[in-house]
């Protein structure tokens, strides 16, 4: 199987694919808004808006894809590694873009590595280089590594988790787990002691989030831990409908809280009907234990007044 993977290994991912628009001012300041970036002086793009450039869009997944590709997704498939989730990304940047460039793109399947054991389940992880350009000029190269696995055998979830509405009282898929590393093991072990931490700099004071090893605005390595005192309101959110997952029940509402503290994090607002949830909508942190292992930070929202 791995021999045959390898195969693909040096084939296009991508062939002649351009940026559905030029780079534009409107974009730049919406992407720098959503993220808390000030607009650069010289009104170029973020270096690390460079993805932002080669997406599709809702109406345009997957156009650009080559055959090659194509296949080694569907070969995987065929052999039972249906699952997919994105790993990580490396991106290089070799000059700033600025409103007007047009973009254009090439990608090449780079490597497959052999099969893997994970957490999640067994499979390959499959790695893609794409050049990006404005004209001939390769302005940056975007790596993109996704793991294709078999999902792995879960023991049975405890007893009265049955899924909502199933007859017989189907037993109910557990939530996905966390991945806890080295750099954000801090914040879960607040969380077990129902504390939200956040970073501060001892450089400069910037509060962060999430947890980082340095500092995004001065770049120190020195900082501490701060609890937050759960505080905040929705800074934007979304109502999930679609599409389903077995461990979910929707339709339920994610939202970016701002705290009050400066930082803002991604949760479930809860305590109120999905659609009284609203941009401003003061809400209070709560602790809520999905299972016998996992506890989360969410936020209660306060129900409007009736009228």
């Amino acid at each position: 199987m791995y021999e045959r993977l390898r195969g693909y290994e040096g084939r296009p991912a991508a062939a002649e694919g351009r940026g559905r628009d030029p780079v534009n001012a409107t974009m730049i300041r919406h992407w720098c808004e959503a993220l808390g970036h000030t607009v650069p002086p010289d009104g170029s793009a973020p270096a690390t808006m460079l993805q932002v450039w080669t997406m599709a869009g809702l109406g345009g997944g997957g156009a650009d894809r080559a055959g090659p590709y194509t296949e080694l997704l569907g070969t995987l498939d065929a052999a039972g590694y249906t699952s997919v989730v994105a790993t990580d990304c490396e991106q290089e940047y070799l000059r700033p873009l600025f409103p007007g460039d047009g973009i254009s793109y090439d990608a090449v399947i780079e490597s497959v590595s052999p099969r893997k054991t994970t957490k999640l389940g067994t499979g390959y992880f499959v790695t893609t280089r794409m050049d990006v350009r404005t004209g001939d000029a390769v302005v940056g190269t975007h790596r993109f590594r996704i793991l294709k696995y078999r999902p792995a055998r879960r023991g049975s979830p405890p007893a009265g988790r049955g899924a909502a509405g199933a007859e017989g009282g189907t037993e109910r898929s557990r939530r996905p787990r966390p991945v806890v590393n080295r750099d954000n093991a801090g914040f879960w072990e607040g969380v077990a002691r129902h504390e939200l931490l956040f970073q501060r700099c001892e450089a400069c004071g910037t509060p962060r989030f999430p947890w980082l090893p340095g500092c995004n605005a001065c770049g120190s390595m020195a900082w501490r831990p701060v609890a937050s005192a759960g505080r905040g309101t929705v800074y934007s959110y979304v109502v999930m409908h679609h599409p389903p997952f077995p461990a979910f029940d929707p339709p339920y509402a994610v939202a970016l809280v701002a705290l009050e503290e400066g930082v803002r994090i991604v949760s479930n607002v809860i305590g109120v009907p999905c659609d009284e949830v609203r941009i401003g909508m003061p809400v209070e942190l709560e602790f809520l234990r999905v299972d016998e292992e996992l506890e989360l930070p969410v936020f209660r929202g306060a129900r409007r007044a009736a009228a």
